[in-house]
């Protein structure tokens, strides 16, 4: 069952809102949902929802933006849905901090496997709290990393392939690896997604690929972690 999560829809289409609200709480999810983006913006911060699931093509203020500002203030679990269901969206997606993506049509139940999986991901129990590799502290209990004492505001997707290099430390994945790990996102292992996701947490690591200090691509092969704890 889904404890009561809270799941926030922030879609134009009304007819969908409504759809999506009806059939997630056959599942035990409390469902809000906003046609405007501003209003949407407004119930993240309100709210505090578990997850949000966002369409692309909206007026005004498309996903994008939304995502943008979302992430400006907040590392909750983001599903971006779109029409157009283009490899680009998708990777542009990624890159501003969505979590999963989904093209339109889609199966309901599909969207609630989704779900299910990240929020699964973000409640995950691991064996050890905390993990030092000098300025970075990583915590699995609270799903936070720090470097020099500021969060790093990972979101889920973030945090989840940081801990996999982390659990593998010293070992190289490749992105089959990373794939096998990171089931129940639907990531092509013949498109950029597993290569964006990585560019944007060496962002937030302020990692030089060229002099890493935790993420080494090993060419030809993959990516390796070599923090030392």
């Amino acid at each position: 069952m889904a404890s009561n999560k809270k799941i926030l829809v922030i879609d134009d289409d009304k007819k969908l809102c409504g759809l999506l609200q009806d059939y997630l709480s056959k599942f035990d999810y409390k469902v809000i949902t906003s046609t405007n983006p501003e209003n949407g913006l407004d119930l993240v911060a309100k709210e505090s929802p578990d997850l949000v699931i966002l369409d692309v093509m909206m007026p005004g203020k498309d996903g994008f933006e939304v995502c943008k500002e979302i992430r400006k203030e907040s590392s909750v679990p983001v599903i971006m849905l779109t029409a157009r269901g283009e490899v680009t969206d998708r990777i542009v997606g990624l890159e501003l901090g969505a979590d999963d993506y989904l093209p339109k049509p889609f199966e309901p139940r599909e969207l609630v496997a989704r779900i299910q999986t990240i929020l699964r991901r973000s409640t995950a129990p691991v064996t050890k709290e905390k993990v030092e590799f000098g300025e970075l502290v990583v915590d699995f209990q609270r799903q936070t990393a720090e470097l020099n004492g500021v969060d790093l505001d990972l979101t889920t997707a973030e945090f989840e392939i940081l801990s996999l290099f982390i659990k593998k430390s010293g070992k190289v994945l490749n992105r089959d690896n990373i794939l096998e790990n990171l089931k129940g996102i639907e990531w092509d292992v013949f498109n950029r997604s597993i290569d964006v996701l990585i560019s944007r947490l060496r962002q937030k690591l302020k990692d030089d690929p060229k002099n890493p200090r935790f993420i080494k691509t090993i060419w030809g092969s993959g990516y390796k972690f070599i923090g030392d704890e």
